[in-house]
Order: C-alpha cells, then structure tokens, then sequence
C-alpha cells in the first residue's frame, strides 16, 4: 500500500516562511501528479499545488509567486516551500497524489500551518 507522509508545519508570523515535505513510500516516478491542498474550515478544500510525473508544476492563484515546489527524486519527496505566508494561507495542508495506473492516495492527516499577523 502506498503511503505518503506529510511534514514540516507549523506556527509563523506574516511574511516568513515554512516548508513542507511529503515522502512517499515509492518512486515519485510511480506518480502522475503530486500536490498539495490545504482546508482552513468554512473555507472550500484548495489545491494549491502540483507537480507531473514530468516535472510540470502549477500554483494557485493565491499562492502563484510565493510557494514553490520542488522534487527529490533520491528521497521520494515533493517539497512545498511557501514564502511570504499570509494569515489566509493558514489551514491543514495534505499530500495527495495520483499513481500511474489511476489510482490516488491521501496522504495522513496533514500538517497544520498557521500564521498570525
């Protein structure tokens, strides 16, 4: 069963920075799409972003310019560094992705960011 393993959130105040990791349990080449989305209840669950299997990667409009993502192929993990957080990025940030033969896998329960003004 495939896993994937969320990391890296936390407490910090508006303008800085945090990064977060999600490992999986096999080749990041076994994924057609990686990504994040994060819930900040009444708020709608946002993907905020993606990379294919082929390096493809895609934002948010919220978060366009500020969030970056990057892959390690050595170590299976797709990292989110998110820079210049805003309060209204606070949520629950999960890992989610998409096998290539279709199937998708959540990752666990996520990793709370929360930043203050």
């Amino acid at each position: 069963q495939v896993q994937l393993v969320e990391s890296g959130g936390g407490l910090v105040q508006a303008g800085g920075s945090l990064r977060l990791s999600c490992t999986a349990s096999v080749s990041v080449f076994d994924f057609n799409l990686m990504g994040w989305y994060r819930q900040a209840p009444p708020k709608q669950r946002e993907l905020v972003a993606a990379i294919t299997g082929d390096g493809i990667k895609s934002f948010a409009d919220s978060v366009e310019g500020r969030f970056t993502l990057d892959r390690d192929t050595t170590r299976n993990t797709v990292y989110l560094q998110m820079d210049n957080l805003k309060p209204e990025d606070t949520g629950v940030y999960r890992c989610a992705a998409v096998l290539t033969d279709g199937s998708a896998v959540a990752g666990g329960q996520g990793t709370q960011v929360t930043v203050s003004s």
